[in-house]
């Protein structure tokens, strides 16, 4: 028998055996299942407090370009505020990429897959950076999603991290 058979198989025997003993399938002790009574003002208020004094680490890749490692990214989102049109947020970012590092507020679209947000961006021009696209999810301390810029594209991936503030330096004694 094929191994996807025998999968699917142990599957059906396993929610059947559940069902009939009346219990239910138990999430992994650290999942957190979808809800679709969280109302649209708490996911909104935890999306705001998860996304802001942040930095989003991780890597892209390029299509066309798998041989290499995969380059570094971060962006440092200072915070995040629900603006009153729509689906729009403000984001206050820092944004490295490649010789540019620059500090700009963004207007972007969030959408929502259930209660999982999507960062949105159409054909979205980064003043002094370009023209870009991108669909990126947030999954709990993970982001993960698409890009592209004129021809190139690619996905990107990495960790969400509480942005630690920098000390300020002290004159000398």
């Amino acid at each position: 028998m094929k191994p996807a058979r025998i999968f699917l198989i142990t599957l059906c025997v396993t929610l059947l055996g559940n069902f009939c003993l009346g219990e239910d399938p138990k999430p992994q002790e650290n999942s957190q299942p979808y809800s679709q009574t969280v109302s649209r003002g708490k996911l909104h208020e935890r999306f705001e407090k998860m996304m802001s004094g942040v930095k989003l680490v991780g890597r892209f890749t390029i299509l066309g370009k798998d041989d290499g490692p995969m380059p570094k990214e971060e962006y440092t989102i200072n915070s995040v505020t629900k603006l009153p049109d729509g689906d729009l947020w403000l984001f206050n970012a820092r944004i490295k990429y490649g010789e540019r590092d620059l500090t700009v507020p963004l207007p972007l679209e969030v959408k929502w897959a259930g209660d999982t947000p999507v960062i949105t961006l159409t054909d979205f021009t980064i003043p002094g950076m370009g023209t870009f696209s991108s669909r990126v999810v947030i999954d709990n301390q993970k982001y993960a999603g698409t890009w592209s810029h004129g021809k190139a594209g690619g996905h990107l991936f990495g960790l969400i991290e509480k942005a630690v503030a920098k000390e300020p330096d002290l004159p000398a004694p």
